[in-house]
């Protein structure tokens, strides 16, 4: 990554890079910037190999953050800006995170605040994206991001050493994801598989220099950092981060600086689609869009390019464990195809559907969806076990996923075997849902399944059963569940059951519930 940043600059130093606000840097200014910021890690102390978290909103601070974090050779541990601070301080504590890069108000939230009394032991410094360098910390006080910039000439004579012995081997982030289980495993990926398969996907999408790309997508995603920043990088395109999407902002900034690409989620473009007729007509600018996360209507593709302008509208598919990208449509698909598949693997990437044998199906036949080649991780980070119940000798990942392959090679994704289900593009995951729930002092026992919803995709339906002697109210289970879970994981209704539907196994029977839920079970809130 730090060698596509250099050539860029090298290229192009005074094209437009990043613009946040009123902050505007050019390809030359982020390379500098991000050595800048790389110096400042060597001075205080992080090695190659060395963890650096970052759990923040999308900014051009974030961005340049990253890219200083690679071009020291240490590896980029991202968090997701919902997690509340126990979900937080496990993954920094498991993945041995020397530095936070964090904020002090997001939404109302103070991080480094909040993760004050939490082991920690590896936490070394804590820098503030946001300039908020007063305020309580984990080891004390946090520094201004300003303040980790160093121009010193021996820290950037190590940073220029260490970007030359950088090689595509070696790590470059560690993304945790809940996999099968309710507990985050974290994923490592390495520079030149991650710089190959965007590669790939820049030029196949037909991303251009003179594109100007709305990155709504959460930079702690590989839809926002690599999707997002590597794809740009790729391309030379300009970046525009939002660190949160509201449908009217986001118009005006489409209108006043001209986007043409934006990807995301369905639910993004369906906010879009929901504003007046006159805001959309200022939204012409727009030409590309990419998104998955979810099935896509004929429909809905027929209103963005007839309401919003696009000219190309694609979907892809991917998971953590492969780099976020497995498959892809293609410039020039039809609708009907884009609608209904995900695309075809992208070059170096082979897909199958296998029975529950591991026996492979033939076109149209719905099966486990496994994936193998240069994308797949070599596993779980200090987790063998877990690497080995998805993983087997021949390479081949386990997803989880069920899908179809058709007879063109394209991939259509019909049901999960693991219960993860997708709340506007969110991964939530009922076992962490669940363990959640049951640390409630009134909740015995509970389960949790996803269910259709309009606007996000999915939402979590919660079924719980009390303790002997406890009255368990679904409103103050749902309050609860605020404080302890990231809000696309809070379930949108509870149900108080006096036992959970189980089979001969004693397994719960989640079909039940999904039927429950859908006829609109009592007790619900």
């Amino acid at each position: 990554m730090p060698a596509l940043l250099a050539a860029r600059a090298a290229e192009t130093p005074g094209a437009v890079a990043v613009v946040d606000g009123d902050t505007v840097l050019t390809y030359g200014d982020l390379a500098g910037q991000a050595r800048s910021f790389a110096a400042g890690l060597v001075e205080a102390g992080i090695a190659v190999g060395d963890r650096v978290a970052i759990w923040a909103p999308n900014s051009a601070a974030w961005i340049v953050s990253m890219l200083g974090i690679w071009s020291a050779g240490a590896v980029l541990v991202p968090l997701n800006t919902r997690y509340r601070a126990r979900e937080a301080a496990d993954i920094l504590r498991r993945s041995g995170a020397r530095m936070l890069l964090s904020v002090g108000d997001f939404l109302g939230r103070d991080y480094p605040a909040e993760l004050v009394g939490h082991d920690l032991p590896a936490l070394r410094d804590v820098l503030a994206l946001d300039g908020r360098g007063e305020g309580p910390a984990p080891g004390g006080r946090r520094r201004r991001w300003e303040e980790g910039l160093s121009t010193d000439p021996a820290a950037t004579a190590e940073v220029l050493r260490r970007v030359e012995t950088l090689a595509g081997a070696d790590a470059m982030d560690v993304m945790f994801t809940s996999g099968t289980t309710g507990r985050p495993k974290g994923v490592q990926a390495a520079h030149g598989p991650v710089l190959r398969a965007y590669r790939y996907y820049a030029d196949a999408l037909g991303i251009r220099a003179d594109d100007r790309y709305l990155l709504v997508n959460p930079l702690f995603h590989s839809f926002g950092s690599r999707a997002g920043v590597v794809a740009a990088l790729c391309a030379g395109a300009s970046i525009f981060p939002v660190a949160t999407f509201d449908p009217a902002r986001a118009a005006e900034l489409i209108a006043g600086a001209g986007i043409t690409v934006l990807p995301g989620p369905p639910t993004v473009y369906q906010s879009l689609l929901a504003l007046p007729a006159g805001t959309k007509a200022t939204l012409r600018s727009l030409r590309l869009a990419v998104t998955g996360a979810a099935a896509v209507p004929v429909t809905l593709l027929a209103r963005m390019a007839d309401e919003l302008g696009f000219d190309t509208v694609l979907t892809a598919y991917g998971l953590t464990e492969c780099g976020g990208l497995v498959t892809m449509c293609r410039a020039g698909d039809p609708p009907e195809v884009v609608s209904r598949t995900s695309g075809r693997p992208i070059p170096g990437v082979e897909i199958a559907v296998v029975d529950p044998g591991g026996r492979r199906l033939p076109a149209g036949v719905a099966g486990e969806v496994v994936v193998r080649g240069y994308v797949v991780m070599t596993g779980y980070v200090d987790d063998p076990v877990a690497t080995k119940e998805v993983l087997d000798d021949a390479g081949w990942l386990r997803t989880g996923d069920v899908g179809v392959i058709d007879e063109d090679g394209g991939l259509r994704i019909t049901d999960r075997l693991k219960d993860m289900f997708i709340v506007g593009g969110f991964n939530a995951y009922p076992a962490e849902i669940e363990a959640a729930l049951v640390r409630h002092p009134s909740v015995a026992a509970a389960a949790v399944v996803g269910v259709p919803d309009t606007r996000l995709g999915e939402v979590g339906h919660a079924f719980v059963v009390g303790r002997p002697g406890c009255h368990v109210e679904a409103a103050e289970v749902l309050e609860w569940c605020r404080g302890e879970l990231a809000n696309f994981k809070v379930p949108r209704a509870v149900t108080v059951v006096p036992a959970l539907p189980t089979n001969a196994s004693g397994k719960v029977v989640k079909d039940e519930l999904r039927r429950l839920a859908g006829a609109g079970a009592g007790g619900e809130q």
